[in-house]
């Protein structure tokens, strides 16, 4: 029997069909792929924005200091070489790609699913909001344990067994989970989970403007808003939404990095937030932004461009009348 569809006031809902009947992979293989290169590329400076995020200045006196993205760079390559550059980029890797392609995969079935399979009707800013935050719940549930791992091997300063405050040395991304899971338990392993929580907002707020930039850019031409756009195009809307989720919402990377640390201990976000503004003020929850944002800007462009591109395949490019 056919579904049938519902239309009201808050737009349409298929009644018969399940969310798994929306189910589209290539999601999924898109934002692994997109998340995979684009680490490959920028994970140098991923790492310096982590070091930078846990330098509060005080109690431990033994982290590497750097004046500077540059001088941070060309410190760590001297002392460990152009492979130290891409310490922790395994689970990076790891990470990045799996919450790529599993929050790609969750939003855009969920979407579709709220659009009741019609791929030009245009949710509004409060649906996309939706399907976004329960996206990032469900891929922040399942990485959350790979994010340790990467700030705990980015936070190994010396290639030595006694290189950090708790004498424990990471060989690898699956002996950190191993040892944090032994260690810790399953506590350890989802360490920064509730800023991680509130940083679901950053994606929300990220891909609620992408896709009304998107969406009001395709209307204003009198073109269906699931009409495929230009390579610039993409790459600029990605670019601004990207800037300005991670303007808002960059306080919750310090404080998961923070609780993630192996080389101190909080009793909990509060704890942190505390220390942070007693002995750094509010700029402490800034720390490591500049950095970020070079690292933000070309990362969510590689990764947009080729959703994009492998999403949208076989469609053509829209051409805007001038």
């Amino acid at each position: 029997m056919d579904a049938k569809v519902v239309k009201g006031a808050v737009g349409s809902t298929v009644v018969g069909k399940t969310l798994l009947q929306h189910v589209k992979w290539e999601h999924l293989a898109a934002g692994i792929s997109g998340g995979v290169v684009a680490t490959l590329v920028l994970h140098p400076l991923d790492l310096v924005k982590i070091r930078f995020q846990v330098n509060e200045g005080i109690g431990i006196t033994n982290r590497p200091q750097y004046n500077g993205m540059l001088d941070a760079l060309r410190s760590i390559c001297k002392t460990n070489g152009f492979a130290g550059l891409y310490q922790g980029v395994t689970p990076n890797v790891w990470g990045a790609g799996t919450s790529w392609g599993l929050y790609f995969f969750f939003y855009n079935n969920i979407k579709t699913w709220m659009q009741g399979g019609d791929a030009k009707y245009a949710l509004g800013p409060g649906r996309h909001i939706v399907a976004a935050s329960e996206a990032g719940l469900l891929t922040l549930i399942l990485t959350n344990p790979l994010w340790v791992a990467k700030t705990r091997l980015c936070l190994q300063y010396e290639q030595s067994a006694g290189s950090t405050t708790r004498g424990v040395y990471y060989n690898g991304t699956v002996d950190a989970l191993l040892k944090i899971y032994k260690l810790e338990g399953i506590r350890g392993l989802y360490k920064g989970f509730v800023p991680g929580v509130f940083g679901i907002s950053h994606g929300a707020i990220q891909f609620m403007i992408y896709e009304e930039m998107k969406n009001k850019y395709n209307i204003h031409y009198n073109r269906s808003v699931d009409t495929r756009l230009t390579t610039l195009e993409y790459l600029t809307f990605a670019a601004v939404s990207k800037t300005i989720a991670a303007s808002v919402t960059y306080p919750y990377q310090v404080l998961r990095t923070r609780l993630q640390d192996q080389h101190r201990s909080y009793t909990g976000v509060m704890d942190v937030i505390k220390q942070v503004l007693k002995y750094e003020g509010p700029r402490g929850l800034y720390k490591g932004v500049v950095v970020y944002l070079w690292h933000v800007t070309p990362n969510i462009c590689i990764v947009f461009m080729m959703y994009e591109y492998i999403t949208n395949w076989g469609k053509k490019v829209a051409v805007v009348d001038k």
